[in-house]
């Protein structure tokens, strides 16, 4: 398993017993940790329903995922929301959305606003679908590579497969506060690719295991970056 690191020198790990290893497990997991309303079951199955169902127009989750498709999407989705406890109703920003994962799992689960960035036009095409299904008027969906939105302050940003690590946190970081908090997925990597940032990048993160897979790993961090200053062309 994946060896969480924190910066205050705790532990706060994953035992394998507590592992979201099938369907079962994952919904018992979400009724545990935010107890969904009828309504918000209802949005999670229909969002579900929609997706498989997109997936064999686009290829937008692995086929081979869809039978667990609660364990391997859905609550790995919403424990980012787990690990974001606070109290308040800022911004959460979802970079790279994809097919709404994690931003959808998480604005279902919250009702936090929530902006998804995503460039491509057909996946944007289905966020905008699920997003007026389920009448989830506190999601925005931005159409555009990241460089070209809007700065605008984030009391989260998250990133499940957007790019790696060092790039992903120097295209973000305009939209970082003290407060700001970071949660990004980043598989078997997760400890390598910390190991590689900057310094000062390097103490602002630590490793929190994934709840859904034993190999996978979790950065999680807490304030501003400051961009890369660029050279002058």
């Amino acid at each position: 398993m994946i060896i969480p690191h924190r910066a205050d020198g705790g532990k706060n790990d994953v035992s394998a017993a507590e592992l979201l290893k099938d369907e079962r497990a994952a919904r018992g997991w979400l009724t545990q940790a935010f107890a969904p309303s009828t309504e918000q079951w209802a949005q999670i199955e229909r969002f579900v329903t929609m997706l498989i169902a997109e997936n064999a127009k686009q290829n937008l989750i692995a086929a081979s995922t869809i039978p667990a498709i609660w364990a391997r999407h859905i609550a790995d989705s919403a424990q980012l929301l787990a690990l974001d406890t606070r109290e308040g109703e800022g911004l959460w920003i979802d970079l790279g959305s994809g097919p709404g994962l994690p931003g959808l799992v998480v604005a279902i689960l919250s009702e936090r606003p929530m902006l998804l960035v995503e460039s491509r036009r057909r996946r944007c095409d289905f966020l905008r679908a699920v997003v007026a299904e389920l009448a989830l008027d506190h999601v925005e969906v931005a159409e555009a590579p990241l460089e070209r939105v809007a700065t605008r302050p984030a009391a989260t940003i998250s990133a499940r497969a957007f790019a790696p690590l060092d790039r992903l946190i120097d295209l973000s970081a305009r939209f970082s506060t003290e407060s700001t908090r970071w949660l990004l997925p980043k598989g078997r990597n997760a400890v390598k690719e910390l190991a590689l940032l900057p310094e000062p990048w390097q103490r602002m993160f630590h490793v929190e295991q994934s709840r859904t897979d034993a190999e996978s790993g979790i950065l999680v961090g807490t304030g501003r970056i400051a961009p890369k200053k660029r050279g002058k062309a």
